[in-house]
């Protein structure tokens, strides 16, 4: 068919349209042509056989598709067709034209109007003098939608012709305007006007004008221009009709003002006065003051004005807003300048006095307050101020002093508030006072002789609440999940409080947005937590928090901002596109989200691939966000070929994934197809063998059939190939060489080619074998689930390898263990190593292959070693998970643990992680770790009652975690409510009844199913007894309560309940007041006086006043004349009283008092009274009557007979009542009608004795009482609720074949409750799993508080019942009490425990079962109760195990703590006995924080540290670790010193060696066998700046034989007065100071102590520090050194020894001079006596000599202190010695054998003399070396 395009334009009207013809050879008979116009059937115009279609005068609507068809008539032939489009077009026209001719004014905005139409839409194209008009280089110029001309700011060269031309293709028209722009001069049309403002007000000055261009408008007063379109001064403004504003105006601002307009065609300009007024002022108003009652008080009022002003009225005083008639009042006098004087003021006076002056140079006022005092009082109280004034006491005939004022704040004791009120003063403002609190003021004088007596207290004051003036503090908010945010604060501070708190107002909005605040109110002030909830996810709020009292709502806290958290994108990624690139990849394409709708931070998007029917197995592949391409690309790969998937994209967050993407289904391209299988040989001949095989498992598209080839072995070019249908399986190979190895090969075909060959090798005639088992097989790249297989092939069996096998020894390796195929390989005969995938991690393998042919399989081949696999997370969940309820609050959870070979790695890491959730919630689920890979049970706590709960549990290792198990549901048991129905509210609807309505109770909060509601409420403020109302069922949420008070204020509550009982009420209570009505009658009407002519009655308002009392009305007349005569008179709401005179004498009144609320009048109360004077006390009544008809339970009818009423009516009468036996009188009433003889008295008890007695009142006074009546008894009454304790232990036994029972204990009601006697007790039953309620009712004695429950009717065993108790009386039966759950069946006896300690916190507990015969049923679980031994009801524990097992672990125990274990089996029945306690211990752990640090003796350089022991010691103490180090740097080095401490040891610790006013951390920490925890805390070295002592002055020391004093002088005492002295000492080369003596008295100045208590032979500093309250003060400095050696007796001094040594040289050289003579004097000859000395001699030299060799020989020899060790010490001196020795011992020999002793002997003799007395211990060198001297002098041959 071909198409065509035909264009035309109907412009020239007649003109036509012919269509194409055919050219057609055959005859036209045969030939049918038919038209169509866009599909329809066209039969108008057609000529030439049909061959020729006419349009005359084309038209618009004729356009469109024109198509002609011819078809042969009886011929097969298909018939053509052949088409083109017809256009017809239209020449534009004019639909609006503009004027010939516009004129326009400068600046002005014209629209110049040109709009055509045609076919296509005209383009408009508009010039300007023949110029074409271009918008964008003139802007002024705008084309208008539609084709009109906009020009803006008219210019003088706007002016010219403009032509608008409208074009399409069909031709063009054009039209033509001339623009004439004119200009006119200024004109005001309406200039300012003379004026006259009041100084400070503001004033117009108008000035209208009127030109073109606009003119320019400029003011100007004289030559000074004020404003203008350039210029503006300050408080002038030029509005933008051109006039001046002047704001506020001045007094200089008087004078002319011209307004001037000016355009480019001239200027006009107008003039107008301003007159300014001064404005009237009171420049001295009056001033509140306070004046003495009596004395006259002055009101000043001083005024100025304008002088050209006149005063209306001179001044005006008003009192409280009413004006004073000063010239009808003598006291008040008004002075011509306003003063108004007051004298012989009176509280009348008191009040607001206004003063008001008005002008037209306008008005003022001034008020001031006048209070007058007759003592002291509180005459004014202004917010958080109060006026205080008395009046000038008696001085005491002395001076007074001064005033003391003290205040009670809230009834506390009394205190000095002011002490030094001048004497002078006689008010005085107390300020800083508290809102909200009250205050009570007393006053005292002083003289010199003493205090005063305090004046009387002023009447307490309560200041009046204000809105708290502080906001909240430390506001805090966190987010808590996507959609809500944790707000927490505390209150104000109590003194910005002003009040009591009433609740808060929390406001947030977001952060940075122009939106509202969003309110919250709490209407508790104990709440100080808020989840702000229902926010927008990943939002950033601001929040403010502001507390609330009773007089408003204080100030916000400062804005805290929070973001919610991320939340998942709510919607998915757009324009999803995806479609397969190859076999095994997709394409996709798609655009991000709107980042409104992600909801935090984009963190990718997942691609999604699945095959239909296939959900779980979803090929996935992440792909990172792209923030720069509007358009993201990705690619999941490694997809099947030629497979059928649904694909989707979608957004994900951190906190999880958004919505998928619609599902868009595709089919990956098709492939080559893979192996085909079983691949074997047969009929194996000489030239011929037939070759099977199967279809490929992956054919990866449409099999097109099969390629066979065949080749001799290694000879490609002997190849012969053959193609098959894909219907084929099997083909004969002939022509085959016999004996010739060849290779088959077998190959499937796609359209894609050739598939994956599949080839074996078979020789021609030879039948194959079987092959043998692979060798030489090694193991590497072990990993958690794989290994790979190193092998060499063994014999193939005359033929290719098909398959390989791998078998293995898994968990256990013997020779004796199964072996299991793993895994197998085909179509691989040249694999020389497989990957074995498919294994258990962290489990022992040992492997062994077998390789296949066509023939069989071969024998397996060697073991391979040992190897144990890698571990990995758990691969399956726990199995059998259950869940049963346990409790309202608690789960309990069994699953079987993993068997061993699931554990995927080390046994010791294996545990479990249950997680439990409320079923449906979305909210975070909560998990609970198990450590222990045994457990199979676990308790889950503190759910909420009633809930439906989703629990899974997973198995977790070393490695990771495991699937999740399928989850469970499980319901906790029910409860009552444990909140009240929402959204309560009252609405009174009439004066007796209010409609309350509720919403259900939220669904967490129900606990159960909710049977109905009930209504509480009260009178509020009252001690009346609560009523409830109770709805039956959960469909009615609404009620009426009748019958209550009359405009009454009642609190309103709602609770719910189940069938346990009620729960909570709703809070806070609603309240809501009944409708006023009429008021009852007023009480209490008596006539105090009453005369002859006279009386006077008072009244109390009524009981029931019913509303507002707004007036009372009395009524009085004769009571022996009609009412019509009475007299009326209308009272004042709070008149009490009323005297009434002009009446009758001895006549009888009768008196009516009635109240009046809004809504009328009410019911009057109305008294007799008798106009005399002789009146007395009323006659007691007689003796009180009470019928036993009219005794019920709750009250008795009393009756009595009135006596005399003393000529005074009785008022009214009052009832007494006592109950038996007590002896004690209560009133039951005192406002008995005084017309009454009986009376109902109510509110008793129910079976009590009582007894009644009446009084009469009259205006006199009261009767006696009458005769006690007769002991009355109450009758029995129904019971109320019994307090059931139920199970306190339940138990049931099979006592025969047939009926079972069990034994129940409950607490009978108390005695008061009882109602009657006590007949018995009601059971109700009925087993749980049915609603309806069994009807079996047991009655049982009362005889003992235990019940037995014993029947014909059989409970069943192992079923649930609940239990519901009542008790009864003669009466009735009393209410159910709560229903309670048992378990029909066997009790279980106790069995022994062992204990094994585990670790610290752990303790292993096994137990024996009871033997078979003793268990009396299927044993449950145990019940296992632990406590710390001799702490059993602080710290008794319960855990329960629901399974029969005989052993539990006992974890998160006290360290090192004896624990005491008992355990009692449980069945259904309920708990058996408890074994004995059995003792266990834990082991020793860690300790805790020892319990405090201390600090004491602080000074500059010293600190004494203790601590406490620790809280939990969880063993035995062995030392405490002390650190400390300066918490900054000292001198640039940071010192950390550890101390350990002995556990033993004191448990404190003196540290010397610190640096002066250096901060230092102390920490410390106990040790068991390990360190527990810190306890750490600072201090810091030196006194405290201002309040510690200042140093005293510098020391100096005294000393004494073994004593020294130390002297100071005092110094600064700081802050508090000096406490004690201390003396620090130390050593002059340490210095470390250390306190030597504590405790010097505060008045000492110096301190005398031994020196025994210092070193000998030390030398010490010592200073001084004064101690106060504060602590240690700045020490004194330091005094001069002192030794602490002893003073020596006098014969140790030196001088004693000189004297000494100088007697002794006389002595010595005295004996010498003797010798020497008798030496010369005599010979020695005698040579036996020389031999002698000479021996002695030897001798002695030996010894001397001698003392070298022993000290070379025995080194550690004890050396005497001597002379001569002293020198023979000195190497110098013994040397020396020594060879003087020798020299003068050969000297001597050499002259003669007598030598005689030299100057030198006598010299050194002197200086060792000398020297011996100098040495402390020279008596005993005297002593030792004294004889030896002696000896040598006489021998004379002893060199000295």
């Amino acid at each position: 068919m071909e198409r065509s395009s035909i264009k035309y334009s109907h412009d020239n009207k007649g003109r036509t349209l012919s269509g194409q013809r055919f050219i057609w050879r055959m005859p036209l008979i045969k030939l049918s042509i038919s038209w169509r116009k866009n599909g329809v059937l066209v039969s108008s115009g057609l000529s030439d056989f049909n061959r020729r279609l006419t349009i005359l005068s084309p038209v618009v609507s004729d356009a469109g598709y024109y198509e002609c068809e011819a078809i042969l008539r009886s011929s097969s032939v298909p018939s053509v067709s052949a088409g083109a489009y017809l256009h017809v077009l239209e020449p534009p026209q004019f639909i609006k034209e503009p004027e010939k001719h516009i004129t326009a004014e400068m600046e002005k905005v014209v629209d110049i109007p040109c709009q055509a139409r045609g076919v296509p839409q005209p383009d408009i194209v508009w010039y300007k003098d023949a110029l074409p008009i271009d918008p964008v280089k003139t802007p002024r110029y705008r084309v208008l939608v539609g084709g009109s001309l906009q020009v803006n700011g008219l210019l003088p060269d706007d002016t010219g012709m403009f032509q608008c031309f409208a074009r399409n293709l069909a031709g063009e028209v054009q039209t033509n305007t001339y623009l004439a722009v004119t200009s006119i001069a200024p004109n005001i049309t309406a200039g300012p006007s003379d004026s006259t403002v009041i100084d400070g007000m503001s004033v117009i000055l108008h000035c209208e004008t009127s030109g073109a261009p606009r003119p320019a408008i400029t003011w100007q007063k004289g030559e000074r221009v004020l404003a203008s379109g350039s210029v503006q001064l300050p408080r002038f403004t030029l509005l933008e009709s051109g006039s001046l504003l002047i704001s506020p105006s001045h007094i200089s601002d008087a004078g002319t003002y011209t307004c001037m307009a000016s355009n480019s065609r001239g200027i006009d300009e107008a003039s107008a006065d301003l007159v300014v007024w001064a404005r009237t002022r009171i420049t001295t108003p009056p001033q509140d003051q306070s004046v003495i009652k009596g004395t006259k008080a002055i009101m000043t009022c001083g005024v100025t004005h304008d002088p050209t002003v006149t005063l209306h009225s001179r001044h005006v005083w008003e009192k409280d807003g009413s004006v004073i008639s000063v010239q009808s009042i003598p006291r008040m006098r008004l002075d011509v300048d306003g003063t108004l004087h007051i004298s012989q003021t009176w509280s009348g006076d008191i009040a607001t006095y206004t003063c008001r002056v008005t002008s037209v140079g306008g008005n003022d006022s001034r008020s001031a307050h006048l209070r007058v005092r007759s003592s002291l009082k509180k005459p004014n109280t202004h917010r958080h101020t109060i006026d205080l004034a008395w009046a000038k006491p008696f001085d005491g005939n002395s001076p007074l002093i001064r005033y003391i004022l003290e205040v009670s704040e809230n009834n506390a004791p009394w205190a000095i508030l002011l002490a030094n009120i001048e004497p002078e003063s006689t008010a005085v403002t107390v300020n800083g006072l508290i809102p909200a609190r009250s205050y009570q003021f007393r006053l005292c004088a002083v003289n010199d002789v003493g205090k005063g007596q305090f004046s009387k207290e002023t009447d307490r004051v309560s200041l009046p609440e204000e809105p708290p003036s502080a906001p909240p503090q430390n506001v805090i908010a966190s987010g808590r999940t996507n959609q809500s945010i944790m707000i927490q604060w505390q209150p104000p501070q109590e003194s910005h409080q002003n009040g009591i708190l009433r609740g808060y107002t929390i406001r947030y909005r977001l952060t940075g947005l122009p939106v509202d605040y969003q309110i919250k109110n709490i209407s508790s002030p104990d709440v100080t937590n808020l989840l702000l909830e229902d926010l927008i996810i990943w939002t950033n709020y601001e929040i403010e928090v502001a507390a609330y009292n009773g007089a408003g709502l204080g100030t916000f806290s400062h804005k805290v901002t929070e973001w919610t958290l991320q939340g998942v994108p709510t919607i998915a990624p757009g324009n999803v596109q995806a479609e397969p690139v190859n076999s095994t990849t997709i394409r996709f394409t798609w655009t991000a989200p709107n980042p409104q709708f992600i909801n935090g931070i984009n963190q990718g998007y997942k691609l999604l691939a699945w095959e239909p029917g296939k959900d779980d197995e979803v090929a996935m592949v992440t792909v990172r966000p792209n923030f720069q391409d509007s358009v993201h690309v990705g690619y999941v790969t490694g997809l099947k070929k030629f497979t059928e998937y649904y694909t989707s994209v979608l957004c994900f967050t951190t906190p999880g994934d958004g919505p998928r993407s619609p599902p868009k289904a595709l089919r990956t391209h098709e492939d080559t197809p893979g192996a085909v299988g079983h691949l074997s040989f047969t009929e194996i001949l000489d030239t011929s063998l037939k070759v099977s095989w199967s279809e490929p498992s992956e054919k990866n598209g449409v099999l097109t059939g099969y390629r066979i080839s065949w080749e001799e072995y290694n000879r490609t070019n002997t190849r012969v190939t053959h193609y098959m249908p894909n219907v084929t399986l099997e083909y004969r190979v002939t022509g085959l060489t016999a004996l010739t190895t060849y290779t088959i090969e077998v190959a499937g075909m796609t359209s894609k080619g050739q598939g994956q060959l599949s080839s074996s090798t078979i020789s021609s005639g030879v039948p194959p074998e079987l092959p043998g088992p692979p060798t030489n097989m090694a193991i590497s790249n072990i990993g958690p689930r794989s290994v790979t297989l190193q092998f060499k092939p063994g014999y193939d069996g005359k033929t290719s390898i098909s398959r390989w096998l791998v078998e293995a020894q898994v968990g256990v390796v013997g020779e004796n263990e199964d072996w299991v195929m793993v895994h197998q390989v085909s179509n691989e005969p040249e694999a020389r190593s497989l990957e074995v995938p498919g294994l258990n991690p962290y489990t022992f393998y040992r492997f062994r292959m077998r390789q296949v042919n066509i023939v069989g399989t071969s024998p397996p081949s060697q073991p391979s070693r040992k190897i144990q696999t890698l571990p990995a997370p758990p691969d399956m969940a726990p199995a059998n998970v259950t869940l049963r309820t346990a409790s309202e609050t608690s789960l309990w959870l069994r699953w079987m643990p993993l068997p061993e070979w699931e554990y995927n790695g080390n046994a010791e890491q294996v545990g479990y992680r249950v997680q439990y959730s409320r079923a449906g919630s979305q909210g975070r689920a909560l998990i609970h770790v198990i450590a222990d890979r045994l457990e199979r049970e676990f308790t889950i706590e503190d759910l909420e009652e009633w809930t439906e709960y989703e629990v899974r549990v997973q198995a977790v290792n070393g490695i990771g975690i495991g699937p999740w198990s399928q989850p469970v549901r499980g319901r906790t048991r029910e409860s009552v409510p444990s909140s009240g129905p929402t959204n309560v509210s009252a609405f009174a609807t009439t004066s007796s009844s209010i409609l309350v309505r509720w919403f259900e109770v939220p669904e967490p909060d129900r606990n159960g199913l909710i049977l109905g509601y009930k209504v509480v409420y009260k009178e509020k403020d009252s001690d009346s007894a609560v009523h409830f109302w109770t709805v039956e069922g959960n469909a009615t949420h609404s009620v009426q309560l009748t019958g209550l008070g009359k405009y009454v204020l009642y609190e309103i509550q709602v609770l719910a309940f189940t069938r346990i009982g009620d729960g909570r009420p709703s809070s806070p209570p609603i309240l809501e007041r009944t409708l006023d009505d009429v008021p009852g009658p007023p009480v209490g009407i008596l006539f105090p006086e009453v005369r002859t002519t006279s009386v006077r009655l008072i009244w109390q308002s009524p009981a029931q006043p019913n509303g507002i009392i707004l007036a009372y009305q009395i009524t009085y007349h004769l009571n022996s004349t009609n009412s019509n005569t009475a007299t009326v008179d209308v009272l004042n709401p709070s008149a009490r009283q009323y005297t009434v005179t002009g009446l009758k004498p001895e006549s009888v009144y009768v008196f009516r008092i009635t109240a009046q609320t809004r809504k009328g009048w009410g019911e009057a109360a109305e008294a007799l009274v008798v106009t005399t004077e002789k009146r007395a006390r009323p006659q007691p009544t007689s003796r009180p009557m009470v019928p036993q008809k009219d005794v019920q339970a709750r009250q008795v009818l009393l009756s009595w007979e009135p006596g005399s009423d003393g000529l005074s009516p009785v008022r009214y009468y009052t009832v007494q009542l006592r109950e038996l036996p007590e002896s004690n009188w209560t009133v039951h009433s005192a406002s008995v009608n005084h017309e009454a003889s009986s009376y109902i008295v109510s509110r008793l008890k129910p079976f009590t004795s009582y007894q009644f007695r009446v009084k009469a009142t009259n205006d006199i006074g009261d009767s006696e009482y009458s005769e006690e009546s007769e002991a009355i008894t109450t009758l029995q009454d129904d019971l109320i609720k019994p307090e059931l304790l139920l199970p306190l232990w339940l138990s049931l036994q099979l006592l025969t074949l047939t009926p079972l029972f069990f034994l129940l204990s409950s607490q009978p009601p108390s005695e008061e409750k009882i109602n009657g006697i006590l007949l018995g007790f009601r059971i109700r039953y009925r087993e749980l799993l049915y609603d309806r309620l069994r009807s079996y009712i047991h009655t049982l004695s009362s005889a003992s508080s235990w019940a037995e429950l014993t029947g014909e009717e059989e409970l069943l065993k192992h079923k649930r019942y609940e239990i519901r108790m009542s008790v009864y009386n003669a009466v009735g039966e009393g209410p159910t009490s709560p229903p309670q759950e048992v378990f029909v069946g066997e009790a279980a006896p106790p069995q022994n425990v062992a204990i094994q300690s585990a670790t610290a916190t752990q303790l292993d507990v096994t137990w024996d079962p009871p033997p078979v015969d003793a268990q009396n049923g299927d044993i449950q679980g145990y019940k296992i109760y632990f406590w710390e031994f001799q702490r059993k009801n602080e710290t008794e524990r319960l855990r329960t195990l629901f399974m029969p097992e005989g052993g539990v672990k006992l974890k998160n125990l006290t360290g090192y703590t004896t624990y005491m274990i008992s355990i009692a089996p449980f069945n259904a029945a309920g708990d058996g006995p408890r074994s004995p306690p059995t003792r266990g211990r834990t082991q020793q752990a860690a300790p805790s924080a020892p319990s405090f640090i201390h600090f004491s003796e602080l000074t500059t350089t010293s600190v004494n540290v203790s601590w406490g022991e620790p809280t939990f010691p969880n063993g035995i103490i062995e030392g405490y670790r002390l650190v400390y180090e300066p918490c900054t740097p000292v001198d640039g080095v940071s010192k950390t010193v550890t101390v350990d401490v002995k556990g033993s040891g004191p448990l404190w610790l003196k540290l010397k060696d610190l640096a002066d006013g250096v901060t230092y951390n102390f920490r410390i920490r106990a040790k068991t066998f390990i360190y527990g925890p810190e306890v750490e805390a600072n201090i810091t070295t030196g006194p405290g700046e201002g309040s510690s002592p200042g140093p005293p002055g510098e020391p100096f020391i005294t000393r004494y034989s073994s004593a020294l004093t130390i002297h100071w002088t005092s110094g600064d005492p700081g802050r508090a007065p000096i406490t004690r002295y201390v003396i620090e000492a130390r050593p002059s080369d340490e210095g470390l100071w250390d306190i030597l003596i504590k405790d010097i008295p505060k008045d000492a100045t110096s301190h005398t102590f031994n020196m025994d208590i210092l070193k000998q032979g030390v030398s010490y500093d010592f200073r001084v520090i004064g101690v106060n309250d504060y602590g240690y003060g700045s020490p004194s400095l330091p005094s001069p050194s002192i030794s602490a050696q002893k003073v020596a007796p006098f014969y140790e001094e030196w001088w004693f020894l000189v004297v000494v040594a100088l007697v002794g040289l006389i002595f010595i050289l005295l004996l010498v001079f003797i010798l020497i003579i008798r030496g010369q004097s005599k010979k020695y000859a005698k040579k036996s006596e020389s031999g002698e000395c000479t021996q002695f001699e030897s001798r002695l030299y030996s010894l001397h000599q001698g003392s070298d060799s022993e000290y070379e020989v025995d080194p550690n020899r004890q050396k005497t202190h001597s002379f001569v060790n002293h020198y023979i010490s000195d190497p110098t001196y013994y040397n020396s010695w020594r060879r003087q020795q020798k020299a003068l011992y050969n000297a001597q020999s050499a002259q003669s054998s007598h030598p005689h002793p030299s100057f030198f002997s006598l010299l050194f003799v002197f200086l060792s003399v000398l020297f011996f007395f100098s040495q402390p211990g020279y008596m005993h060198n005297i002593r030792l070396f004294g004889p030896l001297f002696l000896v040598c002098l006489m021998c004379e041959s002893v060199p000295v």
